[in-house]
């Protein structure tokens, strides 16, 4: 089973775990991890200030250019203290200009280590309907052209072809299903 669940410092250890899986070999997107000064530190602190910085954008656009967003980590089983964290799940609120033409309403990935178990597929359908009880109803999803198992994720949780912009593909998903 996949939960998404709210960052938290109590879950540091696993969250350093789950960064350290993808040290040097992918992308962490969704994490927002982009938003703080430089990689995240694989440490509590490193943690507390990932979490402070997911809590800060949670209601307010800080800096003129990021959208009110809900940060969750996804993980593996029933959402407990003691579940293995698999990745990252970003659902923004709303859309900028720069969102609408290549990020969207949900960015989302799964660590190395812990893909080709459905946890992608699961995440974005809890994330869809986590948007729907934000009164969103549909989310744009994109993924990059050559990302074939991301536009196979978007594709099972509903997703229809737009277009493509800026070397991305992009995809509405109904959240009323």
């Amino acid at each position: 089973m996949t939960a998404l669940v709210p960052p938290d410092l109590a879950r540091w250890q696993r969250w350093a775990a789950m960064i350290e899986d993808y040290a040097g070999t992918a992308e962490m997107h969704g994490s927002g991890y982009w938003q703080l000064d430089g990689d995240p530190v694989p440490t509590e602190a490193g943690c507390a200030a990932f979490v402070a910085m997911t809590e800060l954008t949670s209601t307010a656009d800080l800096d003129g250019t990021r959208v009110p967003s809900t940060y969750f980590w996804i993980a593996a089983t029933d959402g407990g203290p003691d579940d293995e964290l698999v990745g990252f799940l970003h659902l923004r609120h709303l859309l900028n200009v720069v969102l609408f033409e290549a990020a969207g309403h949900i960015g989302y990935s799964v660590r190395p280590s812990a893909r080709r178990q459905g946890h992608a597929t699961r995440a974005l359908a809890l994330g869809v309907r986590a948007a729907a009880g934000l009164g969103i109803d549909q989310v744009l999803v994109t993924c990059d052209t050559d990302n074939e198992a991301s536009r196979r994720t978007i594709e099972a949780g509903g997703g229809l072809f737009d277009d493509e912009r800026h070397g991305k593909l992009r995809f509405w998903i109904p959240t009323s299903r």
